[in-house]
């Protein structure tokens, strides 16, 4: 972090400590655009764990802000329901026809049905058939890479990675792969910022509906050609999504895409700043490789790569003492409870040989925990591992630049320079 970037955090905490409690509000893209947003949620959990904004920009809301309570909503899936006819699970307040039914805007039973279907991708023995071949490409990817040039690690890097596993799994054609990565952004691309993918929501649902159109081209061609153990063929042939209409369609598509993209790319960019921001921990990883599978966990616990999900509460209830009232949103902030003090020990430090590494809330929790994390940490520690192999230092040359948004917690640029440790 460079002069300007402590001299804006330091005024930031300043600005924390002095406002009053009910009046600091989290729904800010700025704040994770600019890296500021850790003072106001030290405060929230220190004074308003359970904190309630009646004018936000997306109206009244609950901010749940420590690990455990984050927990205790996530598995309640019956009080703190996820589904489209509650509202759904983006902090943005949607209107009803405008809602997307998806596998995690769903409850049980009909969310258990569509994820036990998605899980056969995602096998252990699925992985371990997808590991040489995430290999293959990760060592092609480095060994091109420039020596001591400064390029955009999130475009050369994390990005081709990525694209390239999610095509894999869902068996969408690898000339066109790019088009997901396009489609993820659309998604969820926050138009109050500088927004190079889309101006409008007419523009968004114009992309969106050719990720449809495109998507329904697949399946039309699967059906003819037969079942496959991809992605595309169990939205295609399996029992659980055979009948869904094309607006379920698109929003499985849409959270399958952004799940599988968002996660990894930004946390295959953050691990390599915080090594360089935490130099004595990038030197316990080149003295004992054994360290990348914990360094894989504290990289997605530190990144927190999805700031936030909603839910909304189906009766009244208490929460820390606070009465919730049948309706109110309630907004997990995971950036916020994977810094709690009170379950991480120094939570604002990177430190990759943690005791319990995988505690952490990136991946959400009960019905609705990540299904493909599993993928997301083999792909960050194959390219760990065959950095170390290869012997290459990635050294961070220049100020990260992150997106405006409010639900993912990512990078658009982060320029490097990777140098040979090879005599």
């Amino acid at each position: 972090m460079n002069i300007a970037a402590n001299d804006l955090l330091a005024e930031h905490t300043q600005r924390a400590r002095q406002m009053r409690v009910e009046d600091i509000d989290v729904v800010d893209g700025a704040l994770y655009q600019d890296g500021t947003w850790m003072p106001y949620f030290e405060r929230l959990r220190a004074e308003d764990p359970v904190h309630y904004f009646e004018n936000g920009r997306f109206g009244p809301n609950w901010a749940i802000t420590k690990f455990e309570d984050i927990m205790e909503v996530e598995k309640d899936w019956r009080l703190f329901s996820s589904d489209v006819d509650w509202g759904g699970v983006l902090i943005w307040q949607k209107a009803p026809e405008n809602r997307l039914r998806s596998l995690i805007s769903s409850d049980p039973p009909s969310h258990s049905v569509k994820r036990k279907a998605v899980q056969t991708v995602v096998h252990p023995r699925r992985l371990q058939q997808m590991d040489q071949l995430v290999r293959e490409r990760t060592i092609k990817l480095i060994e091109d890479l420039p020596l001591n040039e400064t390029f955009n690690w999130v475009e050369k890097v994390s990005i081709p990675l990525t694209t390239l596993t999610l095509a894999t799994i869902f068996g969408f054609p690898m000339e066109h792969r790019h088009l997901l990565t396009h489609w993820s952004e659309v998604a969820f691309a926050d138009l109050l910022g500088d927004c190079d993918t889309i101006k409008t929501e007419e523009d968004r649902a114009v992309e969106l509906n050719k990720c449809l159109e495109t998507f329904l081209e697949l399946r039309a061609e699967r059906r003819r050609t037969g079942e496959t153990d991809d992605l595309l063929s169990i939205l295609t042939h399996s029992e659980a999504y055979r009948d869904v209409d094309d607006k379920e369609l698109l929003g499985n598509l849409i959270t399958l895409i952004v799940g599988g993209n968002e996660t990894t790319r930004n946390t295959m960019s953050g691990s390599v700043l915080f090594l360089n921001q935490f130099p004595e921990e990038a030197r316990k990883l080149r003295q004992n490789p054994d360290l990348i599978n914990s360094m894989v966990c504290e990289s997605i616990r530190f990144q927190s790569p999805i700031l936030a999900f909603r839910r909304t509460a189906t009766r009244d209830t208490v929460l820390r003492g606070k009465q919730i009232k049948q309706g109110d949103r309630l907004v997990l902030w995971y950036v916020s409870g994977n810094r709690d003090s009170e379950i991480i020990e120094n939570p604002d430090q990177f430190i990759i040989d943690r005791d319990d590494p995988r505690k952490h809330v990136s991946f959400g929790g009960g019905v609705h925990r990540c299904v493909g994390n599993r993928v997301a940490e083999m792909q960050l520690r194959i390219l760990w591992e065959e950095l170390l192999k290869h012997d290459l230092q990635v050294e961070v040359v220049g100020e990260p630049r992150r997106p405006y948004n409010l639900f993912v917690h990512g990078y658009t640029d982060l320029p490097v320079q990777v140098r040979s440790l090879a005599g």
